[in-house]
């Protein structure tokens, strides 16, 4: 029996911010020591910072992040850690672990597989190493080996797959199984998406049972650079069983999780299994480390989700602990002191000033903040009601009561006057009054965007940031006013559709997430009607007649933009789910959708900063892109015409 103590980290990290990074870095090396472990995974790209996106160009990011290396070097001493940085060679970049053992760097290992596709860029900025490809790189001197290779220290194989390289057909780690590897690590920068969680645990299971070995994962944690959120959730497994999970999605700078396991018992399994074809002769890319890494105790262990985990509503709760990360990282990163939000008294403001809320409550229950969320939030959290003659009592009512629950500052303006002002001014330019009947869209917009002055001098007076309110659905098809309700410096729920977001608010009024419960106040939102409340009262104005209900909408997105099927296709699809509507019905609705998300691209490249929560969303910067001007489908809608016309 041969114990060792090994140990993944999750690592709150920021593009470039070097001594925060290096902090960040040197209290998981030293939690880790306390802890009695010997082998450390810390994420991709520690050092940097995973998203540096164009600055990985930069002469000066690689030399300071070899100076960090350095400084960070004597901490190691005693305990093997790896350390993500990009590394120069042959006027090539590769993204790369360095690993250090007991003070020094040992080699580096350069990524093999890099990820190119949705939110990920890094063909971009980086070169993928060729497998079986071992070299040498001079630091300060010295050289080192660089690229496929793996390491023995003191009798124990370590080898990387370093993120996309366990997510691809042909792994790195069958290679590594075959040269006698005992233990992979697996540096990730791997982003929070509904689901994703499970496909680690597959992977990180699979791996330590189909190569013989313990499989190590360590992954970034929280807002890194704006957009992206990375949950943590640190893995460890071997012989085919996951021994420990790190929490997930949580306000700290560090997670640190461990487990105990046997080396002698992962090589007799590989031993039994008789489909095992070791390789023989020579092996150039193993680097022998004389040094021998400390043993461990047997201990008993026990792999325990927490209970939000494992709930029924999971996917509720995702939610809530992705945004509100994704918020407090947003708030403390870019030195603000708080949030605004234009509550109109409908579903989207309410829900971003609920997550603002939330987003305190965490802060105060993970030790975050300093201060009672209660206390917090009169000063973090500003709700501004700004009516119009089209703006109702109900929903005044709704946005007083629920800014009164959630202990916000509430203020009431009254831009009737600013209103009158723009029509007044322009109807005398034109030479004609503004009607309803002629002027529809234009009379609407203008009550949206003479909002925004107003919130954004509270927002810069109290040095908030300014939260916008549009949601997905509303991104798809361009309803929404540009420098009206999609004003603002960040949009918290661009990523989410509004059939999610209106399940999520009966949720959030009747259970809540764990650990912080419900808030019952969001009743009375919950109980109206969408609406923009932009037309005359009597006209009843819904956001479903001027659209389409939302469950098609979004289901018509996700088969049109998420599948990327043509008019006739989305429309064939779309008929079983909706019985209920006639083809000529579903066919004037998918014409409307195509027709509308042709002609607002330009708005979903001036939506504010939005967050990655699903691996199917609409924001050009982190994985849909399309041209702003295009034929806008005629062809294809033609098409379906016929289709609908044939019966």
């Amino acid at each position: 029996m041969r114990l060792l103590k090994v140990g993944a980290a999750a690592v709150n990290q920021t593009p470039l911010d070097w001594d925060g990074n290096k902090r960040n870095i040197l209290e998981a090396i030293a939690r880790a020591k306390a802890a009695g472990v010997s082998l450390l995974c810390l994420p991709e790209m520690t050092l940097s910072g995973y998203g540096c996106e164009d600055a990985f160009g930069s002469p000066g990011l690689r030399r300071t992040a070899r100076e960090v290396l350095a400084e960070i070097l004597p901490e190691t001493a005693g305990i093997a850690v790896c350390l993500g940085l990009p590394v120069l060679h042959r006027n090539a970049l590769y993204n790369s672990a360095a690993f250090v053992v007991d003070g020094a760097i040992r080699g580096f290992v350069a990524k093999r597989h890099l990820a190119g596709e949705g939110l990920h860029y890094e063909p971009r900025w980086f070169k993928a190493w060729p497998e079986g490809v071992v070299e040498a790189v001079e630091y300060d001197g010295v050289r080192y080996p660089l690229g496929d290779v793996h390491f023995d220290v003191g009798g124990v194989r370590v080898g990387f797959e370093i993120c996309e390289d366990a997510w691809v057909a042909q792994r790195p780690g069958g290679a590594l199984s075959r040269r006698g590897v005992d233990v992979i690590l697996n540096p990730s920068a791997s982003h929070f998406a509904f689901d994703k969680q499970d496909v680690r645990r597959r992977f990180v299971t699979e791996g330590s049972r189909a190569f013989g070995v313990t499989y190590v994962y360590s992954n970034l944690l929280g807002n890194e650079a704006g957009r992206v959120i990375y949950d943590g959730g640190t893995l460890i497994a071997t012989e085919g069983g996951l021994v420990a999970e790190g929490e997930r999605l949580g306000l700290g700078p560090v997670v640190l999780t461990t487990a105990v396991v046997d080396v002698d018992a992962t090589r007799t399994a590989q031993a039994r299994t008789a489909s095992f074809e070791p390789e023989h002769g020579a092996d150039d890319a193993c680097v022998a480390v004389a040094f021998q890494l400390p043993g461990a105790e047997p201990v008993v262990q026990a792999h325990a989700l927490p209970e939000w985990e494992t709930a029924d509503d999971l996917r509720e709760e995702e939610f809530t602990r992705a945004v509100t990360l994704g918020l407090w990282d947003y708030l403390r990163k870019s030195r603000s002191n708080g949030f605004v939000v234009s509550l109109s008294g409908g579903a989207d403001s309410a829900a971003c000033a609920a997550l603002v809320r939330l987003t305190l409550d965490r802060a105060e229950t993970e030790g975050a903040h300093d201060r009672p969320a209660a206390e917090a939030a009169k000063e973090m959290l500003t709700c501004v009601y700004q009516a119009t003659e089209n703006s109702s009592a109900t929903t005044f009512e709704a946005a007083r009561k629920l800014s009164e629950a959630l202990g916000a500052d509430f203020m009431r303006f009254d831009v009737q006057a600013l209103v009158d002002g723009y029509e007044a001014m322009v109807s005398e330019a034109i030479g004609r009054p503004l009607t309803w009947e002629d002027d529809d869209v234009a009379r609407q917009n203008i009550q949206a965007r003479v909002r925004a002055p107003g919130v954004w001098m509270i927002a810069n007076l109290r040095n908030a940031l300014l939260l916008a309110t549009s949601n997905r659905s509303e991104a798809a098809v361009g309803y929404a006013t540009m420098d009206g309700d999609t004003c603002g410096g960040l949009s918290p729920i661009a990523g989410i559709d509004k059939a999610f977001l209106r399940r999520w608010l009966k949720w959030m009024e009747q259970k809540g997430p764990a650990g912080l419960g419900p808030i019952p106040a969001l009743s009375i939102v919950n109980a109206l009607t969408p609406t923009a409340e932009l037309r005359p009262l009597e006209a009843n104005q819904t956001d479903e007649d001027d659209l389409m209900p939302y469950p098609v909408l979004d289901a018509i997105e996700d088969l049109a933009i998420g599948e990327k099927h043509e008019p006739v296709a989305t429309l064939r699809l779309l008929e079983p789910r909706f019985e209920a509507y006639d083809l000529e019905t579903l066919g004037a609705w998918v014409e409307r959708f195509f027709v509308l998300w042709s002609r607002n691209q330009w708005k979903r490249e001036r939506y504010a900063p939005s967050f990655h929560v699903d691996d199917k969303n609409l924001d050009p910067k982190t994985w849909c892109r399309f041209p702003i001007l295009s034929g806008g489908f005629e062809r294809e809608l033609a098409e379906m015409r016929a289709y609908v016309a044939g019966g």
